[in-house]
C-alpha cells in the first residue's frame, strides 16, 4: 500500500488535462485522444519546434499511465509521486509509445532512430471554376467532400476484441495470391491477383468479431466541408492545399486535398499575369474629334477613360493604366495596369451621302491624281479573301503548254 508522497488532488488531474479527457474517461476515449495530439505534436511533424516536443513527451508519459489500469489507479489515488514511490516509475520512451500504438510510426523516418516511413495515401485533387472577378477580390468557398476515416467505435482495427484480427492462412497476410496455369505442355504462366479469402487485406475477421459499425472495413464514410480561401491575386491553375484531409486507411498517413483554380473566360478582360487587356471600338466620330469611355472594372468601380485634346487614334492603338490590373498576392495595394486597345468602326457602303462625301473632301483634299504613262495598265481591284484557295493553282488561270513544260529541246546536227 502507498502510504509515502503523494500528490495533491488538483496535481492528479494533470495527465488527464494533457489528453484533454475526463477522469471517466474510457480506455477507448484514452487512445482516441492520444493517437490525434500525438500525430499533431510529433517531433518530425514539427522540426524546431522544442515546445511541440516537450509536448509529444508529456502525451507519452500520460499515455503510458492512463491506459495501464493498475498505473491509472495508483496515479488516481497517489499522483506521480505515488508512481515513482512505489516501484521507482519514470515516463518510457514517447518513440517507443508512440510505434507501439502506429505500428513503426507515421513519422518513423530518420528523425526517429532510422525506422522505416509509413506510406502516404493518395491525394485527392479537386478543380474549382472561379471567375476573374472572384481572383480580383478573393472569395472564400465551401467545398463538400466525402472521404474514409478510421472507424471510431474500432479505431481502424476492424473489431473491438484485440485478438479477433488474425492473419490470412491463404495468401500468409500478402494479400495476394500466385496463380500458376499451364499454356501448353512444359510451359507454365505465373501471375498475381488479390486474395479472395480476405478480399487483398491479408487478414481474417470473423462475422460475429467485426465491428457494428464499419463491419470490418476499418473505415467509414464521412461527410467534410472544406472552406476554400482563393486569395486576391491568385492564378489560374494555382493549388490550394489542405495537408492530411484525404482518405484515411489503417498503416497510411493520410493524403492531401489539393484544390486547383480553373479561370473561367472574361467576356471582357483577357489576363497576363498582373496586366488586364480589353478592346474597344470607336466610331470615326470619336477616333477623329475625342471621345470619353466609362469601364467597369472587376470590382465594380466605374473608370471615365478620354482622350487628349488633339489626339487622333488610328485602329489597333493601345493605350494604358497603371494600377487598374490585377492585384498581387498577399499585397493587393499593387496592381498592375489596364491596356485598352482601340478599333476604328469606318462608314459601311452607301451609309455617306454626296452631301457628307463632299464635306469630308472639303476638310482632307484628295491627293493629286498619278502623273501619265504610257506603259501603265489599268487593273481591277477586287474584294479577295486571303484565307481561299487561289482559283489559277486548280488550272482556273495560265496553262504552260506541252512544249514549254518540257523546255528548250537540244538539237544534233550529223555530217556524212
Amino acid at each position: 500500500m502507498h502510504r509515502g508522497p503523494q500528490d495533491p488532488p488538483e496535481e492528479r488531474d494533470k495527465f488527464y488535462q494533457t489528453l484533454g479527457v475526463p477522469k471517466t474517461a474510457t480506455e477507448d476515449e484514452i487512445k482516441k485522444a492520444y493517437r490525434k495530439l500525438a500525430i499533431k505534436y510529433h517531433p518530425d511533424k514539427n522540426p524546431g519546434d522544442p515546445t511541440a516536443a516537450e509536448k509529444f513527451k508529456d502525451l507519452g508519459a500520460a499515455f503510458e499511465v492512463l491506459s495501464d489500469p493498475q498505473k491509472r489507479k495508483i496515479y488516481d489515488d497517489y499522483g506521480e509521486e505515488g508512481l515513482k514511490e512505489g516501484g521507482g516509475w519514470q515516463p518510457g520512451s514517447a518513440a517507443d509509445i508512440f510505434n507501439s500504438i502506429f505500428g513503426g510510426g507515421l513519422f518513423g523516418g530518420m528523425g526517429m532512430g532510422g525506422r522505416r516511413r509509413v506510406r502516404k495515401g493518395d491525394d485527392v485533387i479537386h478543380k474549382i471554376k472561379v471567375s476573374l472577378e472572384d481572383l480580383y477580390r478573393g472569395k472564400t468557398t465551401k467545398l463538400q467532400l466525402t472521404k474514409n476515416v478510421l472507424c471510431p467505435e474500432c479505431a481502424g482495427k476492424g473489431s473491438k476484441k484485440p485478438d479477433a484480427v488474425t492473419k490470412c492462412t491463404v495468401c500468409r497476410g500478402m494479400g495476394m495470391r500466385v496463380i500458376v496455369q499451364q499454356i501448353a505442355p512444359g510451359f507454365v504462366q505465373q501471375s498475381q491477383a488479390p486474395c479472395s479469402e480476405c478480399q487483398g487485406t491479408g487478414e481474417i475477421i470473423k462475422a460475429k468479431d467485426r465491428c457494428p459499425q464499419c463491419r470490418g472495413a476499418k473505415t467509414v464514410a464521412e461527410r467534410k466541408v472544406l472552406d476554400v480561401g482563393i486569395d486576391a491575386g491568385m492564378s489560374h491553375g494555382e493549388k490550394i492545399v489542405f495537408a492530411g484531409e484525404g482518405d484515411q486507411a489503417p498503416d497510411l498517413e493520410p493524403g492531401d486535398v489539393i484544390i486547383v483554380l480553373e479561370e473561367k473566360k472574361h467576356p471582357i478582360f483577357r489576363r497576363d499575369d498582373m496586366d488586364l487587356f480589353m478592346k474597344h471600338t470607336l466610331t470615326l466620330s470619336e477616333a477623329l474629334c475625342g471621345f470619353v469611355v466609362p469601364i467597369q472594372t472587376l470590382d465594380g468601380r466605374i473608370l471615365h477613360i478620354r482622350s487628349k485634346p488633339g489626339e487622333i487614334i488610328k485602329p489597333g492603338e493601345v493605350r494604358g493604366i497603371y494600377n487598374e490590373g490585377m492585384p498581387r498576392r498577399r499585397n493587393p495595394f499593387e496592381k498592375g495596369r489596364l491596356f485598352v486597345q482601340f478599333d476604328v468602326q469606318f462608314p459601311k457602303a452607301g451609309e455617306l451621302t454626296d452631301a457628307q462625301k463632299h464635306a469630308i473632301e472639303a476638310i482632307f483634299p484628295r491627293p493629286p491624281p498619278p502623273p501619265p504613262s504610257d506603259v501603265a495598265e489599268e487593273s481591277e481591284f477586287l474584294d479577295i479573301d486571303p484565307s481561299m484557295p487561289n482559283p489559277s493553282s486548280h488550272g482556273g488561270g495560265y496553262s504552260a503548254t506541252e512544249e514549254e513544260q518540257q523546255g528548250p529541246r537540244e538539237t544534233v546536227c550529223q555530217t556524212q
